[in-house]
């Protein structure tokens, strides 16, 4: 566990709180603001469930059982039934990460103050968080649309001490044992506090958040690995001049361009494209990295500003305003997250298409520019790196699905009340492995590039200091360079986990200064 803390106030979280929190095993403290906010928003909710005239989530029933008024004595039960009958998912497991990040964003919104929640139920939520226990969330149960309910009643559960969970030491146990082992006392929940609970896009800005973080290593290696790869092609750099850049001004795109010029620096492999093979220009999936490269950066971008309002949002219904006023709303619609989930898959898609379509550049003996067939040892008795090739087109046809959106699909439910949904946390979970094909068809390319600058050099032409750099890192790391063919999916694996924790960038920003994100210098 991290002992870094995270604070939770009145106004929102960071994108590095919940990356903290539910990568890393942040400690989470409510601030005193917090705690005010919640006791003062509870007697709020106190006083409407003491009057006679119902009030929507305080004492009536929900969705289209809402026009039932639920008297006095029901209310808890009422609050524990929807939490119980709401904890419906299917499927497989969802990712530990994926729950802490859930639990942490329900917290940031419990702690608003608007939802009506007692400061103690907020406690019992970050102790959970605090003793390292994780909820049993299921792939399936949410429609995007009045929260992700079905994960989040899933988290409810275990606050009542209800359902399973898994420990610190990664053992499912009913959650009641863990919760009694870490001293943590069960919830018993009042007037409201059982939807509130549930009410949130948590699950989908969640995984959002973390696919930001991860995208932001990707597409910064992919500058790198489009660079290696026009090395090892013997192309110009001419292309990334940032004169070029300007005249077309989206920001990404100079970023990427300036990224690759900083990486091919020194390289005495560029600029040969009119040697042995005349060529007046470099196909696209060189030429136009930049442009690729770039417009996905700036989607990036786009979609961490959605991140950043929903972030700074509190998403209940009903909620509690600073006038003492309990209104229905309609902001748990998870539509603004799910549009930019499914962007964000479009552009990962086309990301990993043109590292895909590189990589086989480099391999053709037609295309590649003297480099050997598939870059094999012998060619004919080796194979080389043909099949790593049908894996990287492997996973760049199941991007291409996934790049389908979720967004698009509504399926009413609630005996339609609940008429249109955002399909939120299914574009989330495909994002989810969108990121995690996109990491491996990088690495494919990393590997080939590699391996084609090191025959390269071998012909007597020196690679920039930077390439040099990623190569020495990536064979430190275990992957092995030219030879004989050998067994390659150690070396493919070795590779996915080298850029996925980001060494590739770390290995080459010695040498050309920290590689940029934003505006180049």
């Amino acid at each position: 566990m991290d002992m870094h803390t995270v604070v939770v106030g009145t106004s929102g979280t960071t994108a590095d709180d919940v990356v903290a929190v539910a990568r890393h095993g942040a400690r989470v403290e409510l601030s005193t603001a917090a705690v005010d906010a919640l006791a003062a928003s509870r007697l709020i909710v106190d006083a409407l469930a003491a009057k006679p005239e119902p009030v929507y989530g305080v004492s009536t029933g929900f969705g289209a059982l809402a026009s039932r008024h639920i008297s006095t004595e029901l209310r808890a039960q009422l609050q524990r039934n929807i939490v119980r009958s709401h904890a419906a998912g299917m499927g497989p497991r969802v990712e530990r990460e994926v729950v802490r990040a859930l639990m942490f964003l329900r917290l940031k919104t419990v702690a608003s103050g608007h939802t009506g929640v007692r400061p103690e139920v907020a406690q019992t939520m970050a102790d959970v968080l605090n003793a390292g226990i994780t909820p049993v969330v299921h792939e399936y149960g949410s429609l995007g649309c009045s929260g992700d309910l079905a994960p989040l009643s899933h988290c409810a559960l275990t606050l009542m001490g209800e359902g399973e969970a898994e420990g610190p030491d990664g053992t499912v146990r009913p959650a009641g044992e863990l919760l009694a082992a870490h001293g943590i006392t069960p919830v018993e929940l009042r007037e409201k506090e059982g939807l509130a609970l549930l009410n949130g896009t948590d699950g989908m800005l969640g995984m959002l958040v973390m696919a930001l973080a991860d995208l932001r290593n990707l597409y910064t290696s992919a500058d790198i690995t489009a660079a290696l790869s026009l090395e090892a092609l013997l192309g110009t750099e001419k292309v990334l001049a940032p004169e070029l850049h300007a005249i077309r001004p989206h920001p990404g795109q100079g970023v990427s361009a300036d990224n690759m010029l900083r990486v091919l620096a020194g390289s005495g492999l560029t600029g040969h494209h009119q040697d042995d093979a005349p060529r007046v220009q470099d196909a696209y999936s060189v030429r136009c990295a930049p442009q690729v490269n770039g417009a996905g950066r700036d989607t990036v971008d786009y979609a961490a500003v959605v991140a950043g309002r929903e972030l700074a949002s509190a998403v209940d219904n009903p909620v509690v305003l600073p006038d003492g006023r309990v209104e229905s709303n309609g902001n748990f619609h998870g539509a603004p997250v799910a549009y930019v989930l499914d962007f964000l898959a479009i552009v990962a898609a086309d990301l990993g298409s043109i590292c895909e379509r590189r990589t086989d550049r480099l391999l053709d003996k037609h295309r590649s520019h003297g480099l050997p067939p598939f870059l094999a040892d012998d060619a004919g008795v080796d194979s080389g790196l043909m099949i790593a090739q049908y894996t990287q087109a492997a996973l760049v046809s199941e991007m291409k699905r996934l790049a389908v959106p979720a967004s698009a699909d509504s399926i009413p439910s609630s005996a339609m009340q609940e008429d249109h949904v955002s399909m939120g946390w299914s574009a989330a979970r495909k994002l989810r492995t969108a990121v995690d094909n996109l990491t491996r068809i990088v690495a494919v390319e990393l590997y080939a590039a590699t391996r084609a600058v090191e025959l390269r050099a071998a012909e007597g032409l020196v690679p920039a200091p930077a390439s040099q750099a990623a190569v020495a890192a990536l064979r430190a790391a275990g992957v092995e360079g030219p030879g004989p063919d050998r067994f390659l999916a150690p070396d493919l694996a070795a590779a996915d986990t080298f850029v996925r924790e980001g060494r590739l960038v770390a290995a080459v920003e010695p040498v050309t200064g920290p590689l940029a994100w934003g505006q180049p210098a």
